[in-house]
């Protein structure tokens, strides 16, 4: 054989190896579940709005 092919059959395993560890990263990356964190703002309004409906009974 070559040195040719010995170089482009290596160079195409190389390019294959990147390319499934690339597609298992961004498969695991959608998988992740990203959770939010309420602002501190949106507490405070539903104790506020909990206290005026009891008041209002």
């Amino acid at each position: 054989m070559s040195t040719y092919t010995i170089v482009i059959i290596v160079m195409v395993a190389v390019v294959a190896i990147v390319l499934l560890l690339s597609l298992f990263t961004i498969s695991k990356g959608y998988a992740y579940k990203h959770e939010v964190d309420p602002l501190p703002g949106e507490d405070s309004n539903k104790e506020d709005n909990k206290e005026e409906k009891e008041e209002e009974k």
